[in-house]
């Protein structure tokens, strides 16, 4: 369909829906890709608000003869969630909780809900929905539907298939009908009970009950093809489980389906008892091979998983500050592969038996921690939240395993073939011996319990050698699991990138029967067509991200991308290091991505943003896209939290991209007044703070907030920071060190913002550093003014400015940094810069003096606080962490540094970003989404304490946003040691 008939069409549903429609080439590329190696752009994007949306939609879309693709989270790694045709995200409006029976233990959810989310409502009834796929973050039910999917511990609770009871599915003539268990003595008349087309699929799964029983693999991983087998009244003996049927349960048929047969509007999950109990035994491993021979050995003992990681992953998670303290708590010396087996039973003694015995297991086979050759052994791992940490990092595998910088990355195509276990060594050793033949290696994860393992081949996509490798490993591969009466599609479906070998796996008699089923639910092929039938061969490069096609500009870029491959310095590199994983798309848990958390839409998550730029660097979203207005709107939300530095597994740094992007913007077509007087703020600040009566009346005069939010766009909502005329002077501290009396000599950075705004912050600082033993000094700049670390510049794309403030400061620093003399800051936005951006800034080896010597206030004292003398305290504080002191986990030296006061509790806010982020929170047009996200967490966190609790925040933005949103004071933690120090 030509993209002007499909701009009509789409024009023509906004106004029979009340859904939101885009068919810009901005929205359509962000929804072009998934999790895979494939690229289609889509007609448009439908967002349902209700299922008479969904009914209108696929009416509406039968008539034009126009397909539609059901998406959830966006994160299928086979290209079952990209197509030429008009995506449906159900993942903003359509994901509540329809019905909930905790007795029956059952619910009733519209697909677009988030499986955590979910599981965070169910965990106060202690039950949970226990499919835990590795993307519970951002995996829509509807999506696991459509998917068949599994999970790391689906050895003992299964698969999608056996935890769905109904599906309420809308077919392509529009009508709904509910999908669930008929017992078999109504098969008869089941044409009373169904479309005509259910009693022909019954008739036909009868028919062929002997191809079907023969060619379908049983193994406890299969998710290849249509499921007809479960339209077989006997269908569940033929299942590895050996449990008995209990007759026909008609939406197993559609888990699996890929959103080809119906659209599912609800679905009815069967829940399952929260563990109460867990356990963790970490089995260590010389080789590979030994590995996978133990697994068929372990699952007797009765785990409810065992997982596998290799070495490749343990390098690479050590190099990823989230991960790399996982690692060294429970990994000892340098094993070639580890087993996480996990124990869940309600009786902790029952577990803590069978960790004994997978000990004794170890011990049987060999493996011992003295010895050369079976070095290894069990690290048991006991602590609930290093388990949690674990887990999660045995989760963040694939994206873990995508953290490679190279342009060779692993890739999915064979990722989880599914092996009985007792063939699982030989495969993975056949496989081994077929990456070698093609000169590539594996990485390999996931579930050994189930014998099926996450394997990725390290191949480069944008070169025909390695696809046409691809393709052979691909046809080798399948031979061998073949060969092993395997699935070759064992948890992550069928899309593009195996559809193709289903005739293959089943034979073409089986592939006819999967036509007639498609035929009979969807005559039109109006729903997600090319998926599991009449696909396009796996190694189609039109279908491809980086197509034949594809070519990045080689623009000039200023800051130092040179880690990574690619035109513009690296900055190609970086942007591509975004895998589509969706991680950025997570509704709770750590500070990534503020903005999509409360639009929860796709252009606000650092994904979005990736993909739109990757997108315009290739020019595939027109000329000067780059510098558009559509992609200022995709950029205007990132509030440059620095989260996604630290919680994107594949480390795709968005705020150093803005900064970027705001650089080739600002040089285009320059500053707006607002931007002026934000990036030059720290030029006027001395004479703003003098004159600080005449400055500060626009708070005080009715009408001038008024009228500075039209002259200036500073939002009239709330008040700017007041100027304050007794602003701290450099001279109020020494600018050498010739009196230093034995203490230790510290550089104290003096941001703008705690300056001109609460000195008090520093006059507090300088005397707890003194009373800690340190002699706190301000050397002199050449031209004498107060340094600046440029962050106002570099939020408003002025990088150069940003440089000349950076070269300064270690220019003035240099000859202390010398001689070992250590930095510490109070604004954790300014200090911490000096560990990112200003090395990014400046190419010089002295920068790194700078960058290993840069503390925050909380990280110098607490490593050097054996001076301090606290009083005794009777208190609890609220600790609210600035969302850089989060991204460089430095919020833990402030909780160590308070622990130390003895008789104080404190309660940190885990809590996104605050919503103020620096100028952010002051925009007329930014307004309302920082107060929407200071009401996600942070706010209720504080209302519902004690008015008169100390609130500790030493972000300034951070401070100022909960005094203006709830009329409550925040203080820097250096007043609050002033406060509690005996001198």
């Amino acid at each position: 369909m030509p993209d002007g008939s499909s701009q009509q069409l789409l024009k023509k549903l906004k106004n029979k829906t009340t859904a939101e429609i885009y068919y810009d080439n901005f929205t359509r590329g962000r929804y072009s890709t998934d999790a895979s190696i494939y690229q289609m752009m889509p007609y448009g994007v439908l967002i349902p608000k209700k299922k008479s949306d969904l009914i209108d939609t696929i009416n509406y879309a039968r008539e034009a003869k126009v397909p539609l693709l059901a998406r959830g989270g966006g994160t299928s790694q086979c290209g079952q969630t990209v197509n030429e045709a008009i995506i449906i995200d159900n993942s903003k409006f359509l994901n509540r909780i329809l019905d909930f029976n905790k007795e029956k233990m059952t619910c009733i959810v519209e697909p677009g809900i988030v499986l955590d989310e979910l599981n965070k409502f169910l965990k106060p009834f202690g039950l949970w929905f226990p499919v835990d796929v590795s993307t519970s973050s951002r995996a829509t039910i509807g999506g696991m539907t459509g998917n068949n999917s599994c999970g790391g511990r689906s050895i003992r609770y299964g698969m999608m298939r056996d935890n769905v009871f109904e599906i309420e599915g809308i077919l392509s003539d529009g009508s709904t009908y509910k999908f669930g268990h008929i017992k078999d003595k109504e098969i008869a008349s089941s044409k009373e009970l169904a479309p005509k087309i259910i009693n022909n699929l019954l008739n036909l799964a009868l028919e062929n009950k002997d191809e079907i029983l023969t060619k379908f693999p049983k193994v406890l991983r299969r998710v290849g093809g249509y499921n007809i087998d479960s339209l077989l009244p006997d269908a569940m003996a033929s299942r590895p489980n050996g449990k008995k049927g209990d007759g026909i349960n008609l939406s197993h048929l559609l888990v699996g389906s890929e959103g080809t047969l119906v659209y599912s509007s609800a679905i009815t999950l069967k829940l399952s008892p929260l563990p109460s109990q867990k356990i963790m035994g970490i089995c260590h491993f010389p080789s590979f091979y030994e590995a996978m021979d133990a697994a068929q050995h372990i699952v007797p003992l009765d785990p409810i998983a065992v997982e596998l990681v290799d070495d490749t992953m343990l390098s690479l998670a050590r190099k990823i500050d989230i991960f790399q303290p996982t690692v060294e708590a429970v990994v000892k010396g340098n094993p070639k592969s580890l087993l996480l087996v996990e124990f869940a039973e309600e009786d902790m003694s029952v577990n803590q038996h069978r960790l004994k015995k997978l000990h004794q297991l170890m011990g049987d086979l060999g493996y011992s921690w003295k010895g050369n050759k079976k070095i290894g052994g069990v690290i048991d791992v006991i602590d609930n939240a290093l388990q949690a940490k674990v887990t999660e990092m045995r989760k963040s595998g694939l994206n873990i395993m995508m953290s490679m910088k190279d342009e060779a990355k692993p890739v999915s195509f064979i990722e989880d073939c599914a092996v009985e276990l007792k063939d699982l060594a030989e495969y993975t050793d056949g496989l081994n011996r077929i990456f070698d033949k093609y000169d590539t290696k594996g990485t390999w994860y996931a579930h050994a319990s189930v014998g099926c393992l996450h394997v990725r081949p390290v191949l480069n996509m944008k070169l025909q050698t390695d696809v046409s490798k691809m393709r052979n490993i691909a046809d080798e591969t399948s031979k061998l699991v073949k060969k092993f009466k395997g699935s070759y599609s064992g948890e992550h479906g069928d899309g593009i990138a195996r559809s193709e070998f289903n005739e293959v796996m089943f034979g073409k008699k089986m592939i006819n029967i999967f036509e007639t089923i498609k035929q009979a639910f969807d005559p039109d092929n109006i729903f997600n067509p090319g998926k599991i039938i009449n696909a396009p061969k796996m190694d189609a490069r039109d279908y491809f991200r980086y197509a034949p096609s594809y070519n990045a500009k080689n623009i000039n870029t200023i800051l130092d991308w040179s880690q990574w491959p690619g035109n513009a310095g690296g900055f190609q590199g970086a942007i591509e290091m975004c895998n589509n994983n969706g991680s950025c798309r997570k509704l709770d848990g750590g500070v990534m991505c503020p903005s999509f958390r409360v639009t929860k839409d796709e252009k606000d998550s650092t994904r979005g943003r990736a993909n739109s730029l990757r997108l315009a660097l290739s020019g595939q979203l027109g000329n000067n896209a780059l510098t558009s207005k559509e992609m200022t709107a995709t950029m205007k939300l990132c509030v440059s939290c620095k989260a996604c530095k630290r919680e994107c597994p594949t480390g795709v740094d968005m705020s150093k991209m803005k900064i970027e992007l705001s650089n080739l913007h600002a040089n285009k077509y320059g500053l707006n007044l607002n931007s002026k007087l934000i990036a030059y703020l720290p030029k006027y600040a001395a004479f703003a703070s003098n004159f600080s009566k005449l400055f500060n009346l626009r708070d005080k005069i009715p009408g001038a907030a008024k009228i500075s939010e039209l002259l200036f766009g500073f939002t009239a909502k709330r008040p700017l920071p007041a100027w304050r005329n007794d602003f701290f002077r450099n001279n109020e501290l020494p600018n050498s060190i010739e009196k230093i009396n034995g203490q230790t000599p510290i550089i104290l950075f003096v941001d703008t913002f705690n300056r001109y705004y609460e000195p008090e912050n520093i006059r507090s600082a300088i005397k707890v550093l003194k009373s800690a033993g340190y002699f706190p000094f301000i050397p002199n700049s050449k031209d004498n003014k107060a340094l600046c670390c440029g962050r106002t510049y570099l939020s408003n794309g002025l990088i150069e400015n940003a440089k000349i403030e950076a070269t300064k400061i270690l220019n003035t620093f240099l000859p202390f940094l010398q001689k070992g003399i250590e930095v510490v800051g109070l604004e954790p936005s300014c200090i911490l810069s000096f560990r990112d951006e200003l090395p990014a800034l400046i190419k010089d080896d002295d920068i790194k003096l700078l960058q290993n010597n840069s503390y925050t206030f909380e990280e110098l004292l607490e490593k050097n606080c054996k001076k301090l003398n606290f009083k005794k305290l009777d208190q609890k504080v609220l600790l609210h962490g600035h969302c850089h002191q989060k991204a460089f986990d430095a919020v833990k030296p402030i909780e160590s540094l308070l622990k130390k006061i003895e008789g104080l509790e404190v309660e940190t806010i885990e809590t996104s970003c605050c919503g103020m982020a620096g100028a952010f929170g002051y925009g007329k047009d930014t307004f309302d989404i920082s107060m929407k996200m200071a009401n996600e967490k942070l706010f209720p966190a504080i209302q519902k304490s004690d008015k008169d609790i100390t609130i500790i925040a030493d972000g300034t933005s951070c401070r100022c946003q909960i005094k203006d949103g709830l009329n409550r004071n925040a203080i820097h933690v250096s007043k609050f040691l002033d406060e509690n120090i005996i001198y």
